[in-house]
């Protein structure tokens, strides 16, 4: 079983997220087990201040080190620990393939301006960011990171050749797919996918996979071409 913890101001906001579908089933069958902490639990004024001004001078309030110090070791958190970033390293497969084997995964949500930076370079922590744009708080980073994890735990997708033809699982962005009908407003599924060629549909698809990496992600193409 994978242990995920999240530690936020907003645990209502993880309640509907992790009850549903495929992450609600993997921790009905036991296969993850979340704990949703509030770092405001973790203060000790009558206010359950977590903020303050920046050291500095500048706009907005930074989230103090003290709560997440305490709540992390609380929760007896052994690494990863992962501080939600706009300034972290890029959130991909190969990390999500890292955090779904080991024991424990614990993810720290940050609001307001920033997190004091005592809290990644006291806790060891690694910070990660899911794209090159900045949202109000970690909570809806931090769904993402569970969701792509957990659906890579073993057990959690009833069919696993369907995570191993997903977008990033070897590197290429998926082919399109098509389903029924065979036709949709003048619109056709291409004939290959019809003919029964199973050799045919896979060099297709194949094809495919690179064409749109080439053409969307020519980052990723100069990678796997290097």
């Amino acid at each position: 079983m994978l242990q995920i913890n999240v530690v936020t101001l907003f645990p209502d906001s993880f309640a509907a997220a992790l009850g549903s579908s495929i992450v609600g089933r993997a921790a009905a069958a036991g296969l993850v087990r979340f704990r949703i902490v509030q770092l405001r639990d973790y203060t000790h004024d009558k206010h359950h201040t977590v903020d303050d001004a920046p050291y500095g001078g500048g706009a907005g309030m930074v989230l103090k080190p003290e709560p997440f110090f305490e709540a992390v070791e609380d929760l007896k958190a052994k690494p990863p620990i992962v501080v939600l970033s706009a300034r972290g390293q890029l959130f991909t497969h190969e990390l999500a393939v890292r955090f779904s084997l080991g024991r424990e995964l614990t993810l720290l949500c940050g609001h307001y301006k920033d997190i004091d930076n005592r809290v990644v370079d006291g806790l060891g922590a690694e910070e990660v960011s899911i794209g090159d744009f900045v949202l109000t708080g970690g909570e809806p980073a931090a769904l993402c990171v569970v969701d792509a994890v957990v659906r890579l735990l073993p057990g959690a997708l009833g069919d696993h050749e369907s995570a191993s033809s997903d977008s990033h699982y070897e590197g290429l962005l998926a082919p399109p797919s098509y389903t029924r009908p065979p036709s949709y407003r003048g619109l056709d599924v291409p004939d290959v996918l019809l003919s029964g060629d199973h050799d045919k549909i896979a060099a297709w698809r194949a094809a495919e996979a690179e064409r749109l990496t080439r053409e969307r992600r020519p980052d990723i193409w100069k990678k796997l071409d290097a």
